[in-house]
């Protein structure tokens, strides 16, 4: 096996911290909308996001084509200009596969890759371990494991992630549904966690998560950045003040597939000009689209 990533040439190692955006790829008939991707990116750099993660679920990956993931990452890196790190998603069901996107990820200038547990599949956990070390050992670039098993149906146990940390290359875990993992995680793992769900991300924190990687920042980045850095600095009567303003605004993202709901709020902030999903997504319903008007509406005059 070869020695486990290391960080490119002149790039300081990385340690996630803070808010990170999953970030939405924007579409303009059936194409892939750089200056739209591009003016969302600045604009979360501009309102404190500490990274940003191209290529998720979030960004429609399974629907975009492997020259599109690249015109993504490099689009998102260019914008970015060194100023925050980008993780970009690389990880499918498919073992070989998913080495190439993080090969290619590597080429087009991303910092590391974001790992989801294989989907549809239904790996064994030996076949979930050795997976994530193809990825970090051929793929060229350091890891964040993604843990959803709402989507991928199986669960990367504690004890896979501690042996995948254990072997290198593995910067954190994305953690979705559970707050009580994060302390089995943490202590028996000793991964560094980010939530990977908005409404648990306080709470999360509060057991010693060092961040998340968000949907709502995509839509209000400042609040939500500023929410999660005063729980990591220890403020929560004030980051607690923020998680309640914005719960509605996190339920109302999720009561239809994401990321249908927050391309709706997008489009109807006026930062996207085209709302356009890819099948077998389709536009937000009218009452999903009533709903986030409503929970945007505090958000409608500047902090």
């Amino acid at each position: 096996m070869s020695a486990p990533a290391s960080p490119p040439a002149g790039r300081a190692p990385l340690a996630l911290r803070g808010c990170g955006t999953a970030l939405v790829t924007p579409f303009r008939g059936a194409q892939v909308d750089v200056p739209a991707l591009q003016r969302l990116v600045q604009a979360q750099v501009a309102a404190g996001v500490s990274f940003l993660v191209p290529c998720g679920t979030t960004g429609e990956s399974p629907t975009l084509s492997d020259a599109e993931r690249r015109t993504v990452i490099e689009a998102t890196v260019q914008a970015a200009a060194g100023r925050v790190p980008v993780v970009a998603g690389t990880g499918t069901y498919d073992t070989h596969h998913s080495v190439h996107l993080t090969q290619e990820a590597r080429a087009a200038g991303a910092d590391a890759c974001l790992v989801v547990t294989p989907y549809y599949s239904k790996p064994t956990q030996e076949g979930i371990y050795r997976h994530v070390r193809a990825i970090v050992d051929r793929g060229g670039l350091p890891a964040v494991l993604y843990h959803i098993p709402g989507r991928s149906v199986v669960s990367i146990e504690v004890d896979t992630v501690r042996r995948c940390a254990e072997a290198g290359g593995i910067l954190a875990i994305k953690e979705t549904g559970s707050v009580a993992r994060v302390t089995d995680l943490r202590l028996a793992a000793r991964v560094p966690v980010l939530s990977g769900d908005d409404g648990l991300t306080l709470p999360m924190i509060a057991l010693g998560a060092v961040g998340a990687i968000s949907v709502s920042s995509n839509v209000v980045p400042h609040p939500v950045a500023s929410m999660v850095r005063l729980a990591l600095e220890g403020r929560f009567p004030q980051a607690l003040a923020l998680h309640e303003r914005l719960a509605p605004l996190h339920h109302a993202l999720f009561v239809e597939p994401n990321p249908i709901p927050c391309k709706a709020a997008l489009l109807a902030l006026g930062l996207l000009e085209d709302g356009a999903l890819r099948l077998p997504l389709t536009e937000a319903t009218p009452a999903t689209r009533a709903l986030l008007l409503r929970a945007l509406e505090p958000f409608r005059t500047p902090d």
